[in-house]
């Protein structure tokens, strides 16, 4: 009886997760977990910015070493020019692919109390929060958010695979309507997406600000949205 009673809450958060009764009607889901998450989360913008910026900003040439000799002349900065061998710099994405379909899985599984347990960072962040006090909140704000972090997404894997999403798009159409030899997206786009939604995962995680829930409470409050609910009509702005 003791033991039963010990291991009474860890059992309990993998049976409710993140939410204060994943039968109910309207769904509240524990904001420490969430911000959790977030963080944990974090760790994927911040590796598609790095591979942006290096496939943004970085050179398409690759100097093997293989070939070095000195011309003995200089450019008009009096720097050495050397005749080198140097390879065209290909790019492979499919770990980029591979880790923004996990992360489109985790915006949309978090959406609802079924698929949320196929999540494994809802189970972690709620096995961390367990010992916190809950901070209950309505689960629609977050999915109008998580909905344009899915966007955000969307948009870097057609920018990632520009040929597959143009074959997609020509087979339906049955004409070309995008080009398949060349990335037809430029490089800002994503470039730009990916440190908003950087910005916007850091202001969750730390300072419990969620930019798409104010933008849900907005449109709530100009009457575009009916999902009224205890925090949409919050405008503060404070929490």
């Amino acid at each position: 009886m003791p033991l039963k009673k010990a291991h009474g809450p860890f059992f309990s958060t993998f049976r409710k997760l993140w939410f204060q009764d994943p039968a109910a009607d309207t769904l509240f889901i524990n904001d420490i977990a969430v911000r959790i998450r977030a963080g944990i989360m974090l760790a994927i913008p911040l590796f598609m910015a790095f591979t942006l910026y290096d496939a943004v900003f970085g050179s398409n040439w690759v100097v093997t070493g293989n070939y070095i000799k000195d011309t003995f002349e200089t450019d008009f900065d009096e720097r050495i020019l050397y005749h080198v061998e140097a390879i065209r710099r290909t790019y492979d994405y499919t770990l980029q692919t591979w880790v923004l379909l996990y992360a489109l899985f985790e915006m949309l599984a978090g959406m609802f109390a079924i698929t949320a347990r196929f999540s494994p960072t809802i189970y972690i962040a709620s096995l961390l929060a367990r010992h916190h006090a809950p901070v209950w909140k309505p689960l629609t704000p977050k999915r109008f958010a998580w909905s344009i972090g899915a966007s955000f997404i969307a948009v870097c894997l057609v920018f990632f695979n520009p040929d597959t999403f143009a074959g997609w798009v020509n087979a339906v159409a049955m004409h070309e309507v995008l080009p398949t030899t060349f990335n037809y997206m430029p490089k800002w786009i994503p470039l730009v997406l990916v440190w908003v939604c950087l910005g916007f995962m850091w202001m969750e995680t730390v300072l419990g600000f969620c930019v798409g829930c104010k933008v849900h409470s907005l449109l709530v409050k100009m009457g575009l949205m009916k999902d009224e609910c205890e925090a949409c009509n919050n405008l503060s702005w404070n929490t």
